[in-house]
């Protein structure tokens, strides 16, 4: 006599198989949506390039709008543009924000040569950003 279980738990490996293909392939989507990390140390201002530098708190919510805005200008501009964090509380981000006398949520614009050229507290959307490396 057949209760048709057979059939059931034939179907039961490729049930699982595709649930776990299906969290993978959501996984992959969500790995490149994401968006990019940002540097927190700072050799590379001065090395030939702009730098735009953002002096990130985490106390501050308008510190996460900033960077996504930053990842908006960084896809824009590529590679002619270095995107830099300074994050307060850290040795290398109070160094940098010490030697400029910066302030949390503060944008500094580095040129090529590593001058400080500009700073403007944010937020500043992405077209902002990208008209003030120009």
């Amino acid at each position: 006599m057949d209760t048709g279980n057979s059939k059931s738990t034939s179907r039961k490996p490729w049930i699982a198989l595709g649930v776990v293909a299906s969290i993978v392939a959501l996984f992959a989507v969500l790995v490149m949506v994401m968006p990019k990390g940002f540097k927190a140390t700072h050799d590379e201002i001065g090395t030939g390039k702009p730098a735009i530098v953002f002096v990130y708190d985490n106390g501050l919510a308008m510190s996460n709008s900033q960077t996504e805005q930053m990842n908006e200008a960084r896809d824009y501009l590529g590679d002619t543009v270095y995107f830099l964090i300074a994050t307060t509380g850290t040795p290398a981000g109070d160094k940098l924000i010490a030697e400029h006398r910066a302030d949390s949520a503060e944008l500094l614009l580095f040129d090529a040569s590593g001058k400080l050229t500009k700073r403007q507290y944010g937020l500043k959307t992405a077209g902002e950003l990208v008209m003030w490396v120009d």
